[in-house]
């Protein structure tokens, strides 16, 4: 049994060419280039079920995608560029509060024996990071758990550690 024809997506020659171009591009993402393909797909007609299949992802996707598209329909790549139309929303959720550099701050406390802060223990402790990154004005607040867990990302990462 046969659905719903899915609504046709036009492109101008020109935002053809861009979608091309930004598929030959070696830096593209990988996400972003499967959405120009998408994108592209259903510009030559071929429906959301044939796009999934060649495509080698869901019906849900493709569907998102090619409505995505549809929805700027209209609107300059001057206003808004490729990569703009083909990327995540954000999020929901609450705004980053703290930034990356006071995230390298705080693990490079955690890098220190706690000696050298004045701190009477041998091993740092959430609450100890989280007063001490309070103490030399790195954040105005910070629980000791989320200090905690900055910590262990940032050994996993062996990013602050390492002196930059």
């Amino acid at each position: 049994m046969r659905g719903p024809k899915p609504p046709a997506v036009v492109l101008a020659a020109d935002e053809r060419q861009d979608l091309e171009a930004l598929l030959r591009r070696h830096t593209t993402a990988q996400q972003i280039a499967l959405r120009a393909r998408i994108v592209l797909a259903a510009a030559d007609g071929r429906n959301n079920a044939q796009i999934g299949r060649d495509l080698a992802i869901s019906l849900p996707t493709v569907r998102r995608w090619r409505e995505r598209w549809l929805i700027f329909v209209g609107i300059p790549f001057s206003q808004l560029s490729l990569d703009a139309r083909l990327t995540d929303v954000p999020r929901p959720g609450r705004p980053i509060q703290i930034s990356d550099a006071q995230v390298c701050q705080i693990v490079r406390i955690g890098c220190e024996a706690p000696a050298d802060s004045g701190r009477p223990i041998t091993e740092w402790t959430g609450r100890e990071i989280a007063d001490e990154a309070i103490r030399r004005k790195i954040v105005t607040q910070i629980s000791p758990r989320h200090a905690a867990r900055l910590l262990k990302r940032g050994r996993s990462n062996r990013m602050a550690c390492a002196g930059g």
